[in-house]
């Protein structure tokens, strides 16, 4: 499934009515159905009263095709029209005109107030926003900033259910300026909109699905669009490494993870036991000496390779002794609990020219002890993933977290295609780019996941997925998603106050268990 933007839905619309010749008025007609079909759906009620709230532009066209659809059904409904109907062009005016030609309930804010649409709100058990689509840009104006802080007040105690987007927020950037309706669930056309998993998108859409309007899909590649695609269960289907039932633990691969400090036990651990969990057929964890007997207490399952240290962190010294080490590991992750230490820069960049052409993630302080050693990266034979988060992506790029969270597709995109690295930048709706301009968002992901230990278990995952002969970009689309539903899961259960890093562990397999 594809992440289309303003642009992109409107080139879409476009071909599909002076190309193919399907005209938007039908198209029109056709989103409110399948909105209809959902409301249908979400009903819990017996005889729901419901409240349409429409704009004058294609988006209350919908809402008048939703009202007289909910109407010839049965249902006790009425269209509220916000804005005075001369103000109605286009497609939009067709529909409208059907519905006033029918005389059916409508009540007219110009004429009307805003306590006579409270009241109305006050009596309906569901609440449609069908007040502005997806050509918003900048604060929402009066009278609709009024009435959507009226729909508002009704959050968690009156279904709500926003047409294509949440009237308020940009479908490009998420953006909320002011206002925007926080819907409990949007049914979009086509495809999901960008804005539903940037900024301030996540916390308005709710729940949301993409309804089909007779927008052939195929028209991306017609038309050469380069859009983002969302993970779902089936693009993990085919990315999770097939496990022959004959295998052993060298057909699964070995993974090195390289990490910890005397501050920082627990990471490398926590990426060992997610590896090993994942599928990987060993794991070796590298770790300084003087927190190995620490480490190997709580990690039987793993192999452990204690190198010199100095100060509880990696020494110089450890170089040399690693570098006669590595043929026979499949992947590497390399960060984890590995802290700041002096030298820290040039250890980093001789232990990467080491690892020759393996598959490595490079994840937590790793990160920071290569942000001024990137062209070491862009020469690296191999394929080298990055997981940072968005203070460590703010800091490989000297910006700002608000910089980088403002435009995530499009920095996570240009980074991975200037340094040739495959790139998951982390956050609420974790972004995967590929260096040769494929874009992946996650859409899964819960504040069960904002502890400490996530994102090494998250490397550790990937670092298996590797091993097992997984290409970057599956590897990637694989792990994210896994552990994201392992975490919502996990917070279904335990709460999201209690899932901590080997919850999560557990999670992963039974996830996994769903593609066996």
């Amino acid at each position: 499934m594809w992440v289309a933007g303003q642009k992109e839905m409107q080139q879409l619309d476009h071909y599909t009515i002076d190309k193919l010749g399907l005209p938007g008025v039908v198209l029109m007609e056709n989103a409110g159905a399948r909105v209809v079909e959902e409301i249908v759906a979400s009903s819990t009620h017996v005889n729901p009263r419901v409240m349409i709230l429409a704009g004058s532009g294609n988006n209350g066209g919908d809402g008048f095709v939703i009202a007289r659809r909910l109407y010839d059904l049965g249902f006790d409904l009425l269209l509220c029209l916000v804005v005075p109907p001369e103000r109605i062009k286009g497609d939009a005016k067709v529909h409208f005109d059907v519905y006033r030609n029918r005389q059916l309930p409508i009540l007219y804010l110009h004429e009307s107030s805003l306590e006579m649409v409270k009241s109305e709100m006050n009596q309906a058990d569901l609440i449609v926003d069908a007040l502005l689509g997806t050509g918003i840009s900048g604060p929402v104006r009066e009278p609709f900033a009024s009435v959507i802080s009226l729909i508002n007040e009704y959050g968690g105690r009156k279904l709500i259910i926003s047409v294509d987007i949440p009237s308020g927020m940009n479908s490009d950037s998420g953006k909320v300026e002011g206002t925007a309706v926080k819907a409990t669930k949007t049914i979009t056309f086509v495809f999901p909109k960008r804005g539903f998993f940037l900024q301030d998108g996540p916390k308005f859409v709710g729940e949301w699905k993409a309804v089909d309007i007779s927008v052939p899909p195929s028209i991306v590649e017609e038309l050469g669009l380069a859009l983002p695609r969302v993970v779902t269960k089936e693009l993990v289907n085919h990315s999770v490494p097939h496990r022959p039932k004959h295998g052993h633990k060298g057909t699964f691969g070995h993974v090195l993870v390289v990490g910890g400090s005397k501050f920082y036990v627990g990471a490398p651990i926590f990426s060992a036991k997610a590896a090993l969990n994942a599928g990987a057929g060993l794991v070796t964890l590298a770790v300084p000496e003087s927190i190995y007997p620490m480490a190997a207490a709580q990690n039987p399952e793993s192999l452990f390779l204690p190198l010199p240290d100095e100060g509880g962190h990696f020494s110089v010294e450890a170089i040399d002794h690693l570098s006669s080490l590595l043929n026979p590991f499949t992947s590497v992750a390399i960060g984890p609990g590995i802290s700041r230490f002096p030298g820290g820069e040039f250890w980093m960049k001789s232990v990467l020219s080491l690892l020759a052409n393996k598959p490595v993630v490079v994840d937590a302080d790793a990160l920071f002890l290569l942000r001024n050693e990137l062209e070491v990266v862009r020469e690296y034979k191999g394929d080298i993933i990055f997981t940072p988060h968005p203070g460590e992506m703010a800091r490989l790029l000297n910006m700002t977290v608000k910089e980088v969270e403002e435009d995530r597709i499009g920095i996570a995109k240009a980074f991975a295609r200037d340094y040739g690295v495959y790139l998951l930048l982390k956050g609420h709706r974790s972004v995967i780019a590929a260096p040769d301009g494929d874009v992946f968002i996650n859409p899964h992901g819960n504040d069960a996941l904002g502890k400490g230990g996530s994102g090494d278990v998250l490397t550790g995952m990937i670092a298996s997925f590797l091993a097992q002969g997984a290409t970057a970009v599956k590897a990637l689309v694989a792990a994210s998603y896994l552990h994201a539903r392992a975490g919502e899961e996990k917070a279904e259960a335990l709460s999201s106050y209690g899932v901590g890093p080997l919850d999560l562990v557990d999670g992963i397999r039974k996830q996994l268990r769903v593609f066996v």
